[in-house]
């Protein structure tokens, strides 16, 4: 399986190679290169997938805090009742939905960097202003990615979150589940509804996790490539005694796991309105509700015991969404950086 995947890849880099990339450039000179489409959804699609069965934990302890109050009792008591198997459960419209999502999700991203590192050096050129725009181009093209992928996204977690935690979509697959979604609600709502989640969730989620990536590994190799009188010493002992590929590996774990910590807890807020909003069930009418309605659901929950306390439900599941997706960014962003280069691109932060 994976020499098969490596010669698909291997295949499509040949298609996607830079001259042909070259041809499909944008305005301004701005080139869309579609490897960083392909190593995107790759990349999604793997990791999002391996780590369903912690998904399902996290979601059914979102959607009933009282009867899943932890990660291991929680899995536990779905195999109990269930069976090993419904650990799965909505692992088909994740590998789709998030395949699709992350080739947006990272195109959009690395196409969009150079076209607003560009606007905003016209615009100092404009008023005459020296210096660069620093992280806000990183910022308004993560901003960007995030919500084109949230509108992929909103119609299959619908699906999957409902697979996972409504009893009526037990056993049926996508294209049933989003049947039934379109019967339940209509085609525009289906598609539509938690479009507020979903961008709640989706672009605090791509700012963390996109530029704490670009970030961290531009400084690592920044280090590494002109060192300080600090860390010369450092530098040199290590460009000598380990292999350029190792230090691209480690530089892309390292960046990854930092990656992982700033996007789980910038949008663990976005994830449990987003659960509430979809997890719908008997006698349940979040589904036709907006954001701040939900919003205001979730903090009332405990607001009789304080505002703090009331704030906590919003990192409901926070457990097991560090180590689910502390798995999915680590594995994700590593597999992207090397879908990359077996494509011809460099290591992200490496140019």
């Amino acid at each position: 399986m994976a020499r098969g995947l490596l010669r698909f890849l291997l295949a499509i880099a040949a298609v996607a190679s830079p001259a042909s990339a070259a041809s499909a450039s944008g305005a301004a000179g701005v080139v869309i290169d579609p490897r960083f489409f392909i190593a995107g959804g790759t990349c999604a699609a793997i990791s999002h997938g391996i780590t369903t069965p912690i998904d399902v934990v996290k979601t059914r302890m979102q959607s009933n805090p009282e009867k899943y109050k932890s990660l291991l009792p929680a899995t536990a008591l779905i195999i109990k009742e269930e069976g090993a198997q419904a650990l799965t459960k909505g692992l088909v419209p994740t590998l789709v939905g998030y395949g699709i999502e992350g080739a947006l999700k990272f195109g959009i991203y690395e196409v969009s960097k150079p076209m607003a590192v560009l606007a905003f050096q016209k615009l100092n050129n404009k008023l005459n202003r020296s210096g660069g725009a620093g992280a806000l181009p990183f910022l308004l093209a993560s901003i960007m990615a995030g919500a084109v992928a949230s509108l992929v996204l909103v119609p299959m977690e619908s699906t999957r979150i409902r697979m996972v935690t409504d009893a009526s979509f037990e056993g049926i697959g996508l294209l049933r589940g989003l049947g039934k979604l379109v019967d339940e609600a209509g085609l525009v709502q289906t598609l539509t509804v938690g479009l507020g989640a979903m961008l709640a969730k989706q672009v605090p989620y791509t700012f963390g996790k996109q530029v704490s990536f670009d970030v961290v590994a531009k400084s690592l190799y920044g280090i590494l490539n002109n060192p300080s009188q600090s860390t010369a010493n450092l530098a040199e002992t290590i460009s000598k005694s380990v292999s350029p590929e190792f230090i691209k590996w480690t530089v892309s774990v390292l960046s990854a796991m930092i990656a992982s910590v700033m996007a789980c807890l910038m949008s663990q807020p976005g994830d449990v309105i987003l659960t509430e909003t979809y997890k719908g069930g008997e006698g349940d009418d979040t589904k036709k509700r907006g954001l701040a309605e939900v919003s205001s659901t979730i903090f009332a929950r405990n607001s009789d015991d304080g505002v703090a306390l009331a704030l906590t439900g919003f990192f409901t599941g926070l457990q097991a969404r560090f180590v689910h997706v502390g798995m999915i960014i680590t594995s994700q962003l590593v597999i992207y950086d090397l879908v990359k280069q077996l494509l011809g691109l460099p290591a992200t932060g490496s140019h």
